[in-house]
């Protein structure tokens, strides 16, 4: 099933996200309607706020940034109930834009690595090291689980250079090739 995103403005967006039950007999498809969801939109991560669920679980596949950085292995990656432990190495700025802020690319800044630990879609533990695209990746959806979007991390300047956008957005005066809810 594929659901609509939730856009700038909606509520949900700003909730700090609850714990997932991991003996939930729906989140095996759960977890297939958010990656479907996301495939539908073009994105490479989505949280479960971005589909009205303030739940703390998020999708991403990296592949689609494989010609950008052939250097990274693509990665599909389930994160159920995550926890970074520490962000750390070179401090990257680099364009970042949502699915839930749509036409909207602004130069994030954010660290090279992530340690975190998590339950996978089989329900087993992990605690993993990630590096480059895929750490910035989980650090955009984790802010999602914790009711942050990429905006709230550009400067003030930014923030008020963007609040027309961002009224669009929330107002519903914009067109993506997906379904939103606002």
């Amino acid at each position: 099933m594929i659901y609509p995103i939730h856009v700038y403005g909606n509520p949900v967006l700003r909730k700090v996200s609850q714990a997932v039950d991991l003996n939930d007999h729906s989140l095996p498809e759960l977890i297939e309607d958010m990656f479907e969801t996301m495939y539908s939109a073009r994105g490479v991560g989505l949280a479960a706020p971005q589909i009205g669920k303030a739940l703390r679980i998020f999708v991403l596949d990296s592949q689609p940034y494989q010609e950008i950085f052939p250097e990274e292995e693509p990665r599909k990656l389930v994160f159920i109930n995550p926890q970074i432990e520490e962000l750390f190495g070179e401090s990257i700025a680099l364009n970042e834009g949502c699915l839930s802020l749509p036409e909207i690319y602004e130069e994030v800044v954010r660290k090279s690595s992530v340690k975190i630990n998590f339950w996978d879609e089989k329900g087993e533990y992990h605690k993993e090291v990630f590096h480059g695209i895929v750490a910035r990746i989980i650090q955009h959806e984790y802010d999602h689980i914790d009711g942050k979007v990429f905006t709230d991390r550009v400067s003030t300047l930014k923030k008020m250079l963007l609040k027309r956008k961002l009224s669009d957005i929330s107002d519903g005066k914009i067109k993506t090739n997906y379904k939103i809810k606002r």
